[in-house]
C-alpha cells in the first residue's frame, strides 16, 4: 500500500535533495505549490519554490471467504490457527480476473523472509499454486460446488499468504487467506506522527500489534491513520503504507527504516514518462511544515490530507500521472 501528502521543503532542502537524486530514479504524479504563489501543473524547476504532495492509499480490509493450510481448508465459523500464531511473514496482494500486478515482487518478498526467518527458499510454484487452489475452490464454492483442482479463475479477490514454522520446525506452512477485494479510500487521508519504528522494519513480520494500535489510538482522535518516525522527528512509513513526498522535481521516499511496498517498488521501477523520478532521502517532520493552500486531491475532494494538523496542498497533475504509471503496470497472467 502506498501513501501520499502534500507539503513543502526549503530552498535548501531541495538543493540537497537535487544531490542526492544519482541513486535511483522512477516516477510519480505530481503537481505544484509555490510557496508564496499560486499553484502550477507540471514539474518545478529552480530552488526558490518550496513544495509537496503527499497522497495517503489505505486497503479496505476484506471479509474472509476462504482460509487454506498446506492445501486444506479451515472452516471459517472456528478460530482458525491465524490468530494464534506468534512467528510468521506474510504478504497481501489484490487479484483481479485471476490476475496480480507485482506477483513476482510478492514471491521474491516471502522467499527472502523465508530465508532470513527460517533458513531456507520458499519455493515461489508452491506459493503459486496454493494460491490458485483457494481462489478456484473459492470460485466454485461460490457457483455452488467445492472444488480442489487447480484450473483457471477469474474471481476478483484480496490474497494473504501467511508462512509459519511447522510445529515440529520441520519446515514451513503456508497458509492462503481469501477475502473479498479490497478498494482504495475516496477521500484524502489525515494521519498523526507516532514515536514507533517496527522492530525488523524490512519484513512484512506478524509482529503488528503495536502499529495496529498506534492506528486505533489516532483513529479515535479523528486521523486517518499513524505516521511511524524515528527520535528526532525522522520520517518513516505509514502504520499500513508507504509514504511519498513531492518536492517539486521528485518523489522522495523516506530514508529511514520500513518496509520496501510492492506499490511503491512498481512506481518506483515503471518505465520513464515524463513524470517525476525517485529518490531516497531523509525527510523530517521539520521539512513538511505546512505551507500552501490547499488544491486538488485525487478525488478532486475539498478535503485536506494532513500530517499532525498542518494541511498539504493535493495535486491533480501529480496524482494523475502517478495514477496513469501504475495502472500501466500489467496484471501478471499467471498471478491466478
Amino acid at each position: 500500500m502506498l501513501a501520499f501528502v502534500g507539503g513543502s521543503l526549503s530552498a535548501a532542502r531541495t538543493s540537497t535533495l537535487a544531490k542526492t537524486t544519482r541513486r535511483r530514479f522512477r516516477g510519480r504524479r505530481n503537481r505544484n505549490i509555490a510557496r508564496d504563489g499560486p499553484a502550477t501543473d507540471g514539474p518545478a524547476h529552480g530552488t526558490a519554490a518550496r513544495r509537496r504532495v503527499t497522497i495517503v492509499a489505505k486497503v479496505v480490509t476484506p471479509t474472509l471467504r476462504r482460509v487454506e493450510i498446506d492445501g486444506h481448508p479451515v472452516p471459517l465459523d472456528e478460530p482458525h490457527r491465524l490468530a494464534l500464531l506468534p512467528h510468521g511473514h506474510f504478504t497481501v496482494l489484490q487479484v483481479r480476473a485471476g490476475r496480480a500486478r507485482g506477483l513476482r515482487w510478492h514471491l521474491a518478498r516471502l522467499n527472502e523472509a523465508n530465508q532470513e526467518l527460517y533458513g531456507e527458499p520458499l519455493d515461489g510454484e508452491l506459493v503459486r499454486h496454493r494460491i490458485r487452489q483457494a481462489l478456484y475452490a473459492t470460485e466454485t464454492a461460490a457457483a455452488g460446488s467445492e472444488a480442489t483442482a487447480t484450473a483457471a479463475t477469474t474471481l476478483d479477490a484480496t490474497v494473504r499468504i501467511v508462512v509459519t514454522e511447522q510445529p515440529d520446525g520441520a519446515g514451513v506452512r503456508v497458509i492462503v487467506a481469501i477475502g473479498e477485494p479490497a478498494t482504495m479510500p475516496t477521500t484524502p487521508q489525515r494521519l498523526r506522527s507516532v514515536p514507533y519504528l517496527r522492530p525488523f522494519a524490512h519484513l512484512k513480520h506478524l509482529g503488528t500489534f503495536a502499529q495496529i494500535q498506534h492506528g486505533r489510538l489516532v483513529r479515535r482522535d479523528g486521523y486517518d491513520d499513524a505516521l511511524l518516525t524515528a527520535p528526532g522527528g525522522l520520517v518513516a512509513e505509514g502504520a499500513m503504507t508507504n509514504i511519498g513526498f513531492f518536492d517539486g522535481n521528485m518523489i522522495v521516499w523516506p530514508d529511514a527504516p520500513a518496509l520496501r511496498g510492492v506499490t511503491m517498488t512498481l512506481l518506483e521501477q515503471a518505465p520513464a514518462d515524463g513524470g517525476p523520478p525517485s529518490v531516497r532521502a531523509p525527510v523530517r517532520l521539520a521539512d513538511l511544515a505546512g505551507r500552501g493552500r490547499l488544491r486538488h486531491q485525487l478525488t478532486r475532494d475539498r478535503a485536506r490530507p494532513a500530517i499532525d494538523g498542518h494541511l498539504f496542498a493535493g495535486s491533480e497533475w501529480l496524482m494523475t500521472t502517478l495514477t496513469r504509471r501504475y495502472d500501466a503496470v500489467p496484471w501478471d497472467p499467471n498471478g491466478s
